[in-house]
């Protein structure tokens, strides 16, 4: 028998977690954070409590309470005992939160297959940030944490486009797709009862969108039985969009100013790196990133494929945030961020302010406090190149950016390429696609996919479909 039971991504964009059983074979494709669920009941000044381990997490329903998944000493912790893993394996699309993050509560035996260009994006996720119970993907610290405590390897098995592999019953072969992260994939899936497409999150509108055709083509060829789709722009239509776009936009905006210049958008979209990166070099500028950010730049320099700067490229800043002393000092700086104290090319606030038209800050706008000594010089120019708010805590954050920009006279400026498909291209590619069944996740709007193909199943959480 094979079957489907989704335990994230219904009627929520994000969070997928689909158990795919077929034989005596248990896989979940992803095993993400749902943020949307996640805020329901936490935020800023109540979150899941560290010292409760999993407890916190599977009360409140944002993991599924569900037998032989989670660590061991999270087990222990919520007062049960441990037990063999009943998974035998995660299939991880990309390296976004959405689908990537709780992997952290999963049991250390059970191995997590990811592109290669995934590992290296969660390599340096790993650097740049604290460790936290949510953020333990590549290993973990056995809870309760011990200082001196060694991390705990997880089972990493990594892949590229064109490279099949088994699992139990199953045969899975990941094909690249376009998404606002490099290294993201769909996978077709041989079962004991036909073959099923999953699409992660894709798009047809981006850079590389031969790469998502690929996946079409060749879910086309093999006529799945079910093809899960993402849905998450399912409602809108058409629109002008391309990172094309964003570039000329952007150098224009750039172009025309000789003040300080600020772009926001998220690093790991290499796509949009790489359009600011040019549009630095292209006015006689520098670009200005944070030292977390130069960790992405070291993990993907390293892939051959992508053409990304190293951390010491004669066109890249390393920003030196004030910290402890105020003054400077390395004493004020942990081990991970000394490295970059040492190196040639770091600047600080003052020092941007004395020059702010030869640099372009890609520092986003949690570093604003920064312009407190930058005192850029009114009409400074704000590009927001990330997707506008689409819910209440966004709005809000979107507000205190706007009271920063508008206490120091700066102009601000939208453009931005999504990292999902619109509504028009997802039914272009169910209706390609021809599967037998429809699932649509990673979406708001399920109901929109009624007007594409009389084979929709609408899925509700927790139930399982037999295929």
């Amino acid at each position: 028998m094979t079957s489907l039971t989704f335990h994230g991504g219904v009627n929520e964009i994000g969070g997928n977690k689909i158990l795919l059983e077929d034989k005596d074979t248990k896989v979940f494709l992803d095993f993400g954070k749902s943020f949307s669920r996640r805020a329901r009941y936490f935020e800023e000044y109540i979150s899941p409590r560290t010292s409760n381990g999993i407890v916190d997490f599977l009360t409140m329903g944002l993991v599924p309470d569900i037998k032989g998944a989670y660590r061991d000493d999270l087990m222990k912790m919520a007062g049960r005992d441990p037990q063999e893993p009943d998974i035998d394996a995660v299939l991880l699309t990309h390296a976004h939160a959405d689908h990537a993050d709780y992997i952290s509560f999963l049991h250390e035996d059970i191995p997590i297959h990811m592109g290669s260009t995934c590992h290296l994006i969660l390599k340096a996720l790993t650097e740049k940030a604290p460790r936290t119970i949510e953020k333990e993907i590549l290993d973990f610290k056995s809870r309760p944490q011990g200082l001196r405590d060694h991390p705990v390897k997880r089972k990493i098995k990594e892949f590229r486009t064109g490279s099949k592999f088994k699992i139990g019953s199953l045969e899975i072969e990941p094909v690249h797709v376009d998404h606002s992260v490099p290294g993201a994939y769909g996978f077709i899936i041989w079962t004991s009862e036909g073959p099923i497409a999953y699409t992660g999150d894709i798009r047809l509108h981006g850079t590389h969108a031969e790469m998502t055709r690929d996946f079409i083509e060749r879910a086309r060829e093999v006529r799945p039985i079910a093809l899960l789709t993402e849905g998450t722009r399912i409602a809108d239509g058409h629109k002008e969009e391309s990172e094309q776009k964003v570039y000329e936009e952007s150098s224009k905006i750039v172009t025309e100013s000789t003040n300080l210049v600020f772009a926001d958008f998220n690093f790991k979209d290499v796509d949009r790196f790489k359009t600011f990166y040019n549009i630095a070099k292209e006015t006689g500028r520098k670009l200005v990133v944070k030292s977390n950010d130069a960790f992405f730049l070291r993990y993907l320099s390293q892939d051959p494929y992508l053409n990304v700067p190293d951390i010491d490229d004669e066109d890249i800043i390393i920003y030196l945030s004030k910290r402890g002393s105020g003054t400077y000092s390395e004493s004020d700086y942990s081990r991970k961020d000394k490295e970059f104290f040492d190196m040639g090319n770091t600047c600080t606030a003052e020092q941007i302010a004395k020059n702010p038209s030869k640099v372009l800050c890609a520092i986003g706008s949690y570093s604003f406090t920064a312009l407190i000594d930058m005192l850029p010089k009114p009409g400074a120019r704000y590009i927001h190149s990330a997707s506008e708010p689409y819910n209440k805590e966004q709005e809000l954050s979107h507000e205190r950016i706007d009271a920063w920009l508008n206490h120091f006279g700066m102009h601000k400026f939208q453009s931005h390429c999504s990292g999902h498909a619109r509504g028009p291209d997802l039914m272009e590619v169910i209706r390609e696609i021809e599967a037998e069944s429809v699932y649509p996740i990673h979406t708001e709007s399920p109901e929109t996919f009624k007007k594409i193909s009389a084979n929709i199943v609408f899925v509700e959480e927790g139930k399982k479909y037999t295929l």
